[in-house]
């Protein structure tokens, strides 16, 4: 071998050694593009991964995620309470205090409003086997819960005279929302004898709307009586009502002047079918009977009359 062939295969070898060095000298240098070479792609680091990825939906809160009591677990607090409605209707609308006021206003300053109606229930042409006849009963009241209340009643035969009539004057009370108390004067007229009576009288409206008057009479001779009325409208159409009606006279001793006996004196039941053209006036038709028991029916008998009496009935019924 030659000198020149020696030398040039020292300088191989160096070479030789000298290229890994610099490979990884590159690799580690700042800022170089190592594109085009497989083994210089490194994997990326898991930030990256996560960062490249889609986000994935937030999960749902579960309750007592939070620490915080909701609800009735709420610590109720210091605060006053809200003012207590009125139990007024008008209060779940309006101020409640100032409906408070009104009603007190309304109930205790003075004056008080004053209400009042008159009542015609019978103003009838009755036609009789032994004759016709007419006859009226009303009352009108006035005042609100204390009242003064008249009532009135007749009969008499068609061309002739007064028969049997009588008025009525008492202070009513109102006891409850459906029932007044009375107590007052009544004075008889007519062809009978002639009495002043003190009355003691209940009167209302019963269950089933039935409309009661229970009333006791003391005359001026010392003389107890007493009588009881009840009747209900039995509404057959929105116009057409039906009212039975009822009525028993008592006595608790004889008295021969005016033709009545101890006990039940009379009985009467009637039927009237209104049609109200207006709840202000309505004309009827009917019929009522009239019994007379004990010593009544006897003392009619004696007089040449019937104890049992039918009318047929045509009236008007009105107030205002």
């Amino acid at each position: 071998m030659t000198h020149r062939c020696a030398v040039a295969l020292a300088a191989l070898a160096a070479l030789a050694l000298a290229l890994p060095a610099m490979s990884h000298a590159q690799d580690t240098m700042p800022g170089m593009d190592m594109g085009g070479h497989q083994h210089h792609h490194a994997p990326a680091p898991p930030a990256q991964q996560a960062a490249d990825q889609p986000a994935a939906p937030a999960a749902p809160a579960t309750e007592g995620a939070s620490d915080e009591p909701k609800g009735t677990d709420q610590s109720p607090g210091s605060a006053e309470p809200p003012p207590v409605a009125h139990d007024l209707a008008g209060s779940r609308y309006w101020d409640p205090q100032a409906m408070a006021q009104a009603h007190h206003a309304m109930m205790t300053e003075r004056p008080a409003p004053l209400y009042g109606a008159v009542k015609m229930d019978i103003a009838e042409y009755q036609f009789g086997k032994n004759g016709d006849s007419w006859r009226w009963e009303g009352e009108g009241w006035l005042g609100d819960t204390n009242r003064l209340w008249v009532r009135s009643r007749g009969e008499g035969p068609v061309g002739g005279r007064l028969e049997d009539a009588e008025v009525e004057a008492a202070y009513s009370r109102a006891i409850s929302p459906w029932w007044n108390l009375q107590a007052g004067v009544r004075q008889d007229l007519g062809t009978g004898p002639v009495r002043t009576h003190a009355m003691l009288a209940l009167e209302g409206l019963a269950p089933y709307r039935f409309e009661m008057l229970a009333a006791a009479y003391l005359s001026d001779k010392g003389q107890w009586t007493g009588r009881i009325e009840a009747s209900v409208d039995e509404r057959v159409t929105r116009r057409i009502v039906l009212q039975p009606r009822v009525e028993f006279n008592l006595s608790a001793q004889d008295m021969p002047q005016q033709r009545l006996g101890a006990g039940l004196t009379t009985a009467e039941l009637g039927f009237r079918l209104r049609y109200e053209f207006s709840r202000k006036f309505a004309p009827y038709l009917g019929v009522s009977w009239t019994w007379a028991g004990g010593r009544t029916a006897d003392y009619r008998r004696a007089d040449g009359e019937s104890p049992l009496a039918r009318v047929f009935v045509l009236g008007i019924k009105s107030w205002f």
